[in-house]
């Protein structure tokens, strides 16, 4: 019987997302499906969830099991040829909470905050701990299993289980596959899409649309005629915001369309929330605080969804894009999957970037598991920005393995928008503060 762990199995959401996919899967109907979270109320919910997913779709072949806390993480993972990891250390309350509120006390505002940043610098240095726990209870109950990883900030995590534990990972997000989608429908070139190809490659949440073609014919220059002229008439005030606007920026200035939201793209750069140019931000419509207030409103619909994703009768599910599934699928069955992963720069699949980098690029997925697909050298703008964030990426993980406080300052003072709008002094008292709240949820760094 294939096993399959879901560490972080509390976000129900989800978890309904990627497990429904796995019961809609003839290859993974009669699996164990072992849920874990150490918060006992939403880890119920999301058994009772998949119970009812399970009988309604699946006639309740798979079995189904929940392990509540870490004295049971080693049940959880035992003999799993599969661990998809979802899990957000922290919280909303306090770690979120903490990462937008102190920065802004020092001027600093931020979107989303889970991925670079002073945000994700932290997310990073919480969650690890947490996911060292992981690999010595996987190498320990299932060796040789998967770890399917979806937790932010994924370039960082991703590379730290890759290169300092022994366990087979790779990094999955959702950008990825409805990039070209999403672009195509925002300049209004919806009927292009079936049947397009395209190339996606750099770093998790700026990875590159480096083509994008219908019959061998380029759509980028009439996507680009179409989303400046959308951009030029919304910040003159002729027609409403759009949700793009930042990215298109980034394509008009750089060459290229970029995988992550603007609300993400906004924080990445020095360019765009800038206390000297506050008119950008209304301007560009990015909505700062937008994590906090998505968490918020999310906490408050929660009851009504609950009663959704509760009731045996009408729970439904169809199979989504999901990687998940779709990579176990392929291990198991040997029939090959595309999918755009998340692994490291070893071999130069992309030359112009670090070889220990942790590079969002093409995979191939089939019995033998995960191989990455060397794309070539990006162009030279986009390996620029893409190697200032590595160089955040790399001071994080030096800072988790020898628990040096200098190495948060650093990595903080290399961040694009931290070092844009802060001094040197200002980002050392910044960092301080944010380990002083954080507390426990770090450890101790020297």
């Amino acid at each position: 019987m294939t096993k399959i762990s879901f560490m972080g199995a509390g976000s129900t959401v989800f978890a309904k997302n990627v497990l429904g996919d796995c019961l809609l899967t003839p290859a993974l109907r009669d699996a164990h499906i072992a849920l874990y979270d150490i918060d006992a109320k939403r880890l119920g919910e999301s058994r009772q969830m998949l119970d009812n997913l399970n009988t309604n779709l699946n006639g309740g072949r798979a079995v189904i099991t929940a392990h509540c806390g870490v004295r049971s993480r080693r049940a959880a993972l035992r003999g799993a040829l599969f661990v998809v990891n979802a899990i957000q250390v922290g919280g909303y309350e306090p770690s979120t909470v903490i990462d937008f509120e102190i920065p802004k006390k020092y001027g600093l505002r931020q979107t989303i905050a889970d991925t670079i940043g002073v945000g994700g610098i932290f997310r990073a240095l919480r969650t690890i701990p947490v996911l060292d726990g992981f690999a010595r209870d996987m190498e320990a109950v299932c060796p040789g299993a998967w770890f399917l990883n979806y937790t932010n900030p994924m370039s960082i995590l991703t590379g730290h289980m890759l290169r300092r534990t022994g366990v087979r990972t790779v990094g999955l997000c959702h950008s990825v596959q409805d990039c070209a989608r999403r672009l195509l429908r925002e300049v209004g070139m919806e009927e292009a899409y079936p049947g397009c190809r395209w190339l996606i490659a750099g770093i998790n949440h700026m990875a590159w649309l480096l083509k994008i073609e219908k019959d061998a014919r380029d759509l980028y220059p009439e996507i680009k005629r179409r989303a400046f002229r959308m951009n030029d008439r919304a910040r003159a005030g002729k027609t409403p915001k759009h949700g793009d606007m930042v990215r298109f920026e980034i394509m008009r200035h750089f060459g290229f369309y970029n995988t992550e939201s603007s609300e993400h793209t906004a924080e990445y750069h020095p360019y765009f929330i800038k206390r000297t140019h506050p008119e950008l931000i209304a301007e560009l419509n990015i909505p700062l605080d937008e994590y906090p207030r998505r968490c918020v409103a999310q906490i408050a619909g929660w009851e009504k969804r609950r009663c959704e994703l509760l009731d045996a009768k009408a729970l439904r599910h169809e199979r989504t894009d999901e990687y998940a599934s779709h990579i176990m699928e392929a291990m198991l069955t040997g029939a090959p999957y595309e999918i755009g992963g998340n692994v490291l720069n070893r071999g130069g699949l992309i030359p112009n970037l670090p070889h220990d980098a942790c590079v969002e690029i093409p995979c191939m997925v089939n019995r033998n598991g995960i191989e990455g697909c060397r794309v070539g050298a990006l162009p030279e703008q986009l390996a620029a920005l893409n190697r200032t964030h590595i160089n955040v990426h790399e001071l994080v993980l030096e800072a988790a393995a020898t628990l040096r406080r200098d190495k948060i300052y650093q990595a903080a003072m290399l961040d694009p928008h931290t070092r844009a709008e802060l001094d040197l002094d200002e980002i050392r008292c910044l960092c301080d503060d944010l380990i002083a709240a954080h507390g426990a949820m770090l450890p101790a760094f020297r």
